[in-house]
């Protein structure tokens, strides 16, 4: 669900997720969902997993963390938030506009240039093409590719890639912003530059989304945090009540894998 006719400035949260769930079908092999659909449900061939389980958390203005261990549901949330993926069940409302940086040269056609795909990803924003024209030298100087910025996608690094990706969204001034652990590539006068950015961002009042495992940078500049395991919300709020518990849940995780090893692991004499 987006709602797309209530002027932003209007609304106190740009980001309300209510009932989020997302549901996948495990199937051991390929043929058991060829099964499943010729007999039309009448039996069961998969595994139920839940990425995600009845989230609810509205998003204020300013810098919210998802912190979780790897696996927990962070990077499904995002999707969801973007509009990649549609949950199984729940809701999410959105006001204003809206960029995404998901994964590392997601949406680039790589036959295309840096320039044709920063004009087409505009486009799918539903920006003009005259907006986004206007915008073309601030982004281009943003991601420092130089004469790359006219060679198609697929002559670019990783590194290259994430640059234009990053410059893209942050430079269409975005309402609401979602980072997946992007800032964490490139090199570090880069990340120093991204940084930045999203600091002029959080100061104008716009509503970033962000996963991260860098605690630094998260007590460092994020307003709030929610703490994520399992596909569940653990819990959300103030970033001196969820780090600890973060950083508690993941030292648990450690004791318990180094007693699986040492278990598993025969002994020397």
């Amino acid at each position: 669900m987006t709602n797309q006719s209530i002027h932003p400035s209007a609304v106190q949260y740009k980001v309300e997720v209510e009932g989020l769930s997302k549901r996948y079908n495990i199937y051991d092999r390929p043929v058991d969902r060829l099964k499943e659909l010729v007999l039309r449900n009448r039996r069961s061939f998969h595994r139920e997993y839940w990425a995600l389980r009845d989230i609810n958390f509205k998003f204020p203005h300013g810098v919210t963390a998802l912190i979780g261990p790897n696996g927990s549901g962070k990077s499904t949330l995002l999707q969801i938030i973007a509009g990649v993926l549609e949950p199984t069940s729940g809701t999410v409302s959105r006001h204003g506009r809206i960029t995404a940086i998901l994964e590392l040269g997601a949406g680039f056609q790589p036959e295309y240039t840096g320039r044709e795909n920063v004009i087409l990803n505009g486009m799918i924003l539903g920006i003009p093409q005259e907006e986004m024209l206007g915008r073309i030298d601030e982004i281009a100087d943003f991601a420092e590719i130089g004469d790359f910025f006219d060679q198609p996608i697929k002559t670019y690094s990783s590194g290259m890639a994430v640059r234009l990706a990053f410059a893209t969204a942050v430079t269409v001034d975005p309402e609401i912003l979602i980072v997946d652990e992007a800032m964490a590539v490139g090199d570090q006068s880069f990340q120093i530059k991204c940084r930045n950015k999203i600091w002029s961002l959080k100061k104008a009042g716009k509503t970033i989304i962000f996963v991260t495992h860098n605690m630094e940078m998260v007590t460092s500049w994020c307003d709030q945090a929610v703490l994520l395991n399992g596909g569940k919300m653990v819990e959300s709020g103030a970033i001196d009540k969820v780090v600890p518990l973060y950083e508690e849940l993941m030292e648990h995780r450690e004791l318990i894998v180094a007693k699986k090893f040492t278990q598993a692991s025969p002994a020397i004499f």
